[in-house]
Formats: structure tokens, C-alpha cells, sequence
């Protein structure tokens, strides 16, 4: 087995951003070489890694030579420029997760289409090559208003992503390839981390419940354990259990699902690295999903996803009406508050629902932690000087 720790063996990792940077927690926890490429001269892990390079991610040459340097390749974002990565496996550079798993991610057309081969349940939907493509077939009545409008790439953080009610809904959307998607009415958005080594090792994470902003179209809290029946739970672990078969991913999956009324549940998509869904493990759980991402793609045994405590995580997004250096207006009141840990991401700029940062709430019983998680909410905002 290779020696990864104090050694000359260099992990490399595609994108600086904040899951970079916690990635980059554990390597230096288990002193393990870092390269990271990021677009930004700013990126949040700059100061962690041992080699920053700036540079475009979707730019074939840049992703492989940068490919060329280091042992193994990971990436903390789909963004990518996946015939880079093809070539390096082709010449036998191990990249994990693969190029095909994230071809069959990194386009949500693609990703529909995979769910329906292989009979994995999600909602009905159809895809367009563009908006007049779609526009026609609500003409046609192919498509009956409500639906789910989602663009094929470039979506993140409730970008992409729209409720359409009305032919004028369909005015700002984008041009390009996208999906329309029947409403599924339902009563969770929950959420199921699935760690596989390279060996096929396999584990999952406890479910998550997911609640939103109503306007932002953002998660608002992670709740872990979710408050669900416990066979709801069984099921939606082996939804994603199944899921991560199918992709035969290397890493981390985060698998989004709905619970429907009638308690069915339906894959909504998927992203094959480190998630938001998943910060509540850095303080609640016994392995942390960033230290799990690094033992699958390095083919370490796989720590324990077990919960040791109930946790609520908290994003922190820029405030309405604030744009410019970053203020975090509170946040000594919150520290003072019990079982409370916040994470700054290290972006120096603010702006209005850009994700800043994440605070954690790990209290034993978990109704106390959402009304503490409330209170977090309340009291601290991300504003400008």
C-alpha cells in the first residue's frame, strides 16, 4: 500500500473553495501533500494547501497538466473539464470519483436519463435541447403547467432551478438544454451521504432533513438525525445505497431525495463530493465527511458515519441589500450560545445569498438544538462595512 502520510505522495484537488478548504482540514490532520487549482487568486484554500495554482477548471490543458503533477486527482465541484480527466486515466493517473461517473452527473439531463435505465425512482420528466424547444411543448400541452424547470448545467445553490406556474414564469429562465419536471407534491427534502472506497467499501451517513428558505431556494437547516419514521429512514438509505451502485462512484455521493406524501422515496439528484448536507458531521458524527472522502479515494478503511450527538447546521449567505468586504455582525453573541461552532469560508466579499460560511448546533436532544439553531439564525448576519 502506497505511503500517503509524510511522504512525497501529492493529492490534488480541483477547486479551492470552501469544500476544498475543509477537505483540506484532514489532509493536514493526517499530513498528506496537497495541490489545489482554483480560478480565484482568492480561493478559501489557498492558505491550507502546500501548492496553489490559479487556473480554469473547464480548460482542458490547464486541468492536464495539472493532472500530470500529482498521484491522485479528486475534485470538490462538477465544473470540470471531464475530457481532461479522461485522458489521465487513459494514461493511468487514478482520478476518483472516475470521468464516467461524473460525465453521468455532471449534465442533469444526463443524470434523469441514467435514473430511468436503471430503475431508480424519481419524478417523471422530459428534457429540451432548449427554451423554445420547451415552449412548444407546453404549447402542444406536452408539458402541463405546474413543473419543475431545471437547467442541465451550471445550476448551484437554487440557481437553475425554478417553479414554473405560469407561461410568464418561463420569461427569465435560461436558454440552454434543460428538463421539465412534474411537481411532486411531498413532505421532506431529506438527504443521504454515501461513502465507497476504492475496493468497494461502502457506507452511509444517517438520513438529513432539509429546511428552505421559501424565497432563496436554499437550504436554511441540515437536521441530523432527520425526524422521520425509522422505516422511511431504512428506505431512503437503501434508495441511496442503490444509487451509489449504479454510478459506481469512488468518494463521496450526496444523494438529495424527496419523501412523498404517501411516503415513497424519489431521487432528486445527486453530487459526487462533499455537501452541504453533510457539514453537521465535522461536530456531530465520528467520522467527518470530508476525512471519509479522503480514506475512500486513497482506499483507507472507511471510518465510522454513526452520529455521536444530534446536529443542526446553519448556512450563513449574505444578507439582502449588502454587497462588499464581509462583516459578521454577532457572531460573539452566537459563540456564547451552548454547543455552537461557526465555520468562516474564508471569502473576503459578501453579497446577497452567497454562502459565507455554516454554524453548527450539536446538542443531545435536537428540539433544543433547532431552537438554539433559530436563535443562531436570528442573531447573526453577514453584512458589509
Amino acid at each position: 500500500m502506497a505511503n500517503y502520510f509524510s511522504s512525497n505522495f501529492t493529492l490534488g484537488i480541483l477547486g479551492g473553495g470552501q469544500l476544498g478548504k475543509m477537505m483540506g482540514y484532514e489532509t493536514r490532520k493526517y499530513d498528506i501533500k496537497t495541490h489545489v487549482l482554483d480560478p480565484s487568486a482568492e480561493a478559501p484554500f489557498r492558505i491550507g494547501c502546500d501548492h496553489f495554482q490559479q487556473g480554469d477548471l473547464m480548460d482542458y490543458d490547464t486541468v492536464y497538466t495539472f493532472g500530470k503533477k500529482v498521484d491522485v486527482l479528486t475534485f470538490e465541484i462538477e465544473g470540470v473539464n471531464v475530457e481532461a480527466l479522461e485522458a489521465l486515466e487513459k494514461e493511468g493517473k487514478k482520478v476518483y470519483p472516475s470521468a464516467k461517473t461524473l460525465r453521468n452527473i455532471q449534465d442533469k439531463g444526463i443524470q434523469k436519463q441514467f435514473y430511468k435505465k436503471h430503475q431508480i425512482p424519481t419524478a417523471p420528466f422530459l428534457v429540451f435541447k432548449d427554451k423554445f424547444d420547451l415552449t412548444e411543448a407546453i404549447v402542444r400541452k406536452d408539458v402541463t403547467l405546474p413543473f419543475v424547470w431545471k437547467s442541465c448545467t451550471g445550476g448551484y445553490d437554487g440557481k437553475g432551478v425554478a417553479v414554473i406556474r405560469t407561461e410568464e414564469d418561463m420569461i427569465p429562465l435560461a436558454e440552454g438544454a434543460c428538463i421539465a419536471e412534474k411537481l411532486v407534491p411531498f413532505k421532506n427534502e431529506l438527504a443521504v451521504i454515501v461513502a465507497r472506497s476504492v475496493s468497494g467499501e461502502v457506507k452511509t451517513y444517517p438520513v438529513v432533513e432539509m429546511e428552505f428558505h421559501p424565497e432563496a431556494n436554499q437550504v436554511e437547516y441540515v437536521i441530523c438525525p432527520a425526524r422521520i419514521d425509522e422505516a422511511v429512514s431504512a428506505k431512503a438509505r437503501s434508495v441511496a445505497s442503490k444509487v451509489s451502485e449504479a454510478f459506481e462512484h469512488v468518494g463521496l455521493l450526496a444523494v438529495e431525495l424527496f419523501q412523498t406524501e404517501d411516503d415513497e422515496i424519489i431521487v432528486n439528484e445527486v453530487a459526487p463530493r462533499p455537501h452541504n448536507s453533510g457539514h453537521y458531521s465535522i461536530e456531530a458524527s465520528y467520522t467527518n465527511q470530508f476525512e471519509q472522502h479522503i480514506r475512500a479515494i486513497l482506499d483507507l478503511p472507511l471510518g465510522n458515519t454513526d452520529s455521536k450527538v444530534g446536529g443542526i447546521m446553519v448556512n450563513l449567505v449574505g444578507a439582502e441589500g449588502y454587497t462588499g468586504d464581509v462583516v459578521y455582525k454577532n457572531i460573539e453573541q452566537i459563540m456564547s450560545m451552548e454547543g455552537v461552532t461557526p465555520h468562516i469560508y474564508g471569502k473576503k466579499q459578501t453579497r446577497p445569498f452567497r454562502k459565507m460560511g455554516h454554524v453548527t448546533i450539536v446538542n443531545k436532544d435536537l428540539a433544543k438544538a433547532r431552537m438554539i439553531a433559530a436563535e443562531v439564525k436570528k442573531s447573526i448576519k453577514v453584512i458589509s462595512n
